[in-house]
């Protein structure tokens, strides 16, 4: 018996389970695919309990093609063992069949077949979801015409990744700003997210656009195609813990108000029908989880703060209410917030931050399948790839791990820590679709600074320190750094395991405020803010590497814009 995934649209068919003959197009539905990219033709033609034998036919009906690669993911262990027609690979869950030599020729409406073996125990479940050099299978782009009313076109289907496939919204508010600095105009098209970090956030602040004014002007943007909407779900009671610049309004005991205030008004505006056919990302609550893990107990880094977050759970409870609210809205997809490879890369915080987020996604309602993916090195800094060196090199019989850079960590950058932890949440619960994104806002290090090669084999340390990108003065520094880059631009499916790159945080606002600055956003003063502060345990008692003169957190801070700009790495045109 034969079992059938057939990646269109949803009008037209979604076949699994059952075997029979092909779909008739008919002249009315001829237009409807023409609206579909591509179309994916996953058929078992043979199962026996250990393995199966699979077919798979790919139809494009965008532009021709002189090479091809479709990648789609297993829900269970399912493993290619061999291939034909095409060459698989295939890591963890992901697997990708890019074309041979001979058939990678794929003209507008042209199809390309290949075939393989695989074995699997349990349940051999169909793939959902596919992609043709990055573009979602099932997804119509709009050139049919379809949709309409206040919600635009686009299909409305939930998708593996959202940013398959769609745009991004830009934030007239920040392009604006962008806009009106020298040379910002080459970076004021590009996404970026929108932060809700208080309650007045929801209705807009000071003039500024609300949350209903964004997914408006959301929809204007999207016209017939697919849309993503970037939020920032950020007012946990007692938030920042371990941190004064980016404290919240609600103290830590607020819990019921952080949940009716702010949670449920979001959930509720999302909900609208007028906004169905946006795929609304959200970044749940940053820097909170993580500090459960590193900023509590006996540990030097710990602080009071966190050890009442840790003992009244309300973190937890935050996190969890709200996965399970919004999550509960067909078209928003969830992304926890990671940390980054310089907080919880080390031994002693990897595993436990992974079983603490599977509880928090099971807490309040919420079930990991609240959660679409998680998202790391929001507002930080930490290098997407380190070229130059890596965790497995060492010097003069001297590890890498024992430079006084990495310090024992097992993750040099954000890709290689990014990916590891995408497996390790999904070997404590999490499914195994779930996607990761990188935030690259800040994280470039170009510019005159930017080593062109490895450092000097004198040590270990003048071999890390000469050639890493990273020109922080300590991994722990994270306020407004000297001598950063905007980072790789937003993209989709970069990577393996990663759903896309992202500018979460807009290039230009302020982390915190080089001194006290009076101020009615709940915003204390941060020393690791101030250029003359010597450090803490945090950071290794080392120099903060801040800017000088910084506005509030995220204040509009001009001088850190044209520094990222001048840094960029990919260099600006």
């Amino acid at each position: 018996m034969s079992r059938t995934r057939t990646a269109v649209l949803a009008a037209l068919a979604l076949v699994a389970g059952v075997s029979g003959p092909a779909v008739a197009v008919t002249p009315s539905s001829a237009a409807a695919i023409a609206a579909i990219p591509c179309t994916v033709d996953y058929k078992i033609q043979n199962d026996w309990g250990a393995g199966f034998t699979a077919a798979v036919t790919v139809t494009n009906n965008s532009a021709a093609k002189s090479s091809w690669a479709v990648k789609w993911s297993y829900a269970g262990n399912q493993k290619v063992t061999s291939y034909w027609n095409s060459r698989i690979t295939q890591s963890g869950t992901a697997v990708t069949a890019a074309n041979e030599t001979y058939n990678g020729t794929l003209a507008t409406g042209g199809s390309v077949s290949f075939g393989f073996n695989g074995s699997y125990s349990g349940t051999n479940a169909l793939p959902t979801a596919f992609t043709l050099d990055g573009v979602t299978c099932n997804v119509d782009d709009g050139s049919g015409g379809g949709g309409g009313g206040d919600n635009g076109g686009g299909s409305g289907t939930r998708v593996d990744n959202p940013y398959s496939g769609a745009k991004v919204y830009v934030n007239p508010e920040w392009s604006a700003k962008a806009a009106a600095e020298t040379g910002g105009s080459r970076i004021s098209s590009q996404p970026t997210g929108v932060w809700l970090d208080r309650i007045a956030a929801i209705a807009g602040v000071n003039g500024g656009m609300g949350l209903r004014a964004h997914l408006d002007a959301a929809l204007a943007q999207k016209g017939s195609g697919e849309e993503v909407v970037q939020l920032v779900v950020y007012d946990l009671p007692g938030r920042d813990c371990a941190a004064l610049a980016s404290n919240g309004e609600l103290g830590p005991t607020e819990i019921d108000k952080y949940k009716t205030q702010f949670i449920d008004p979001i959930a509720t505006i999302l909900a609208d029908p007028k906004y169905a056919s946006l795929r609304i990302v959200t970044t749940i609550e940053i820097d909170s989880l993580p500090n459960l893990v590193t900023n509590t107990g006996s540990r030097a880094t710990a602080t009071a703060n966190c050890n009442t977050m840790l003992a009244n759970g309300n973190y937890v409870k935050g996190v969890g209410y709200a996965l399970a609210k919004l999550g509960a809205i067909p078209n928003v997809y969830n992304y926890l917030d990671a940390g980054h490879h310089g907080w919880i890369g080390w031994d002693d915080n990897f595993a436990p931050s992974a079983t603490l987020f599977k509880q928090a996604a099971t807490s309040e309602g919420a079930t990991v399948d609240d959660v679409a993916g998680f998202i790391t090195n929001t507002a930080n800094y930490s290098a997407l790839k380190e070229n130059n060196f890596t965790i497995n090199d060492t010097v003069n019989g001297t590890s890498v791990r024992q430079s006084k850079w990495v310090d024992w960590n097992r993750y040099v950058d954000e890709l290689s820590f990014a990916q590891a932890f995408r497996t390790q949440l999904v070997s404590v619960g999490f499914n195994s679709g779930i996607g990761m994104l990188i935030d690259t806002s800040r994280n470039g290090w170009g510019g005159s600074a930017r080593p062109a090669g490895p450092g000097a084999t004198t040590s270990v340390d003048t071999y890390v320190d000469g050639g890493r990108y990273d020109r922080r003065i300590h991994v722990g520094n994270w306020c407004n750094q000297s001598g950063a880059g905007l980072g790789e631009r937003p993209q989709a499916s970069p990577a393996t395991g990663i759903d896309a790159y992202v500018w979460m945080k807009p290039p230009g606002e302020s982390d915190g405020s080089s001194t006290a600055i009076p101020n009615d956003e709940g915003k204390g003063f941060d020393q690791m803010c101030d250029p003359t502060y010597t450090g803490n345990a945090r950071n290794g008692n080392s120099m903060s590497g801040a800017l000088p003169n910084a506005p509030l957190s995220g204040h509009w801070f001009s001088a850190q814009f044209q520094q990222l700009m001048q840094n960029a790495y990919p260099p600006l045109s």
